[in-house]
């Protein structure tokens, strides 16, 4: 008997903003704890950084249009928190706002439905420099983020997802210290 998939069954590509973009600097964005972890010396091989990465952030019309060659009809992507809000709360960054406003017309466009991950790793350095997520008000930060982008985007996207791996988020980024921020503290990674 042969299976087939459902009609409404989405075939996608996933990325992450640090792991595609580049552009770390550029249009008023803010530095995240990934721009700053990769540039201490001695913390990834080869001293590799996301500074240019795929170069999505100037070559997404052409990632869209390899999307749309390739069949996709989904795309989950995730937003940099300190490209929408540089300091992590407060002002929005139009230009990066406006970056993510373009990309999901792209989508949109090529029938390619966006799938939205509001936080993939890439907590703003300024966040980090106030606690990180071990300070409680991180969550409120996170909230006024969360309620910006989907009163920016909303009209257009369906499907959010906010948090992706929290659990790395801790254990990598807080306890064994091999992502960022790079805290090495077994009670910390647990808090």
């Amino acid at each position: 008997m042969k299976k087939e998939f459902p009609k409404n069954f989405l075939w996608g590509a996933a990325t992450a903003a640090y792991q595609i973009e580049g552009a770390w600097n550029e249009d008023g964005k803010g530095p995240s704890i990934w721009d700053t972890f990769c540039h201490r010396s001695g913390t990834i091989l080869n001293a590799d950084t996301g500074d240019i990465a795929c170069d999505h952030y100037h070559r997404f019309r052409e990632d869209v249009q390899l999307m749309a060659d390739l069949g996709l009809n989904a795309y989950r992507f995730s937003l940099s928190w300190p490209r929408i809000m540089p300091d992590g709360r407060g002002a929005m960054n139009q230009a990066g706002i406006d970056f993510y406003k373009k990309l999901i017309d792209g989508l949109l466009e090529k029938n390619i439905e966006p799938l939205v991950t509001m936080h993939h790793w890439d907590l703003p350095q300024r966040i980090h420099d106030a606690g990180g997520w071990l300070n409680r008000r991180s969550t409120d930060w996170f909230a006024d983020f969360a309620q910006l982008v989907v009163r920016q985007l909303g009209d257009k996207v369906r499907y959010w997802i906010t948090l992706n791996e929290p659990g790395v988020i801790a254990y990598c980024g807080y306890g064994c210290g091999a992502h960022a921020p790079g805290v090495k503290d077994d009670a910390t990674h647990v808090q």
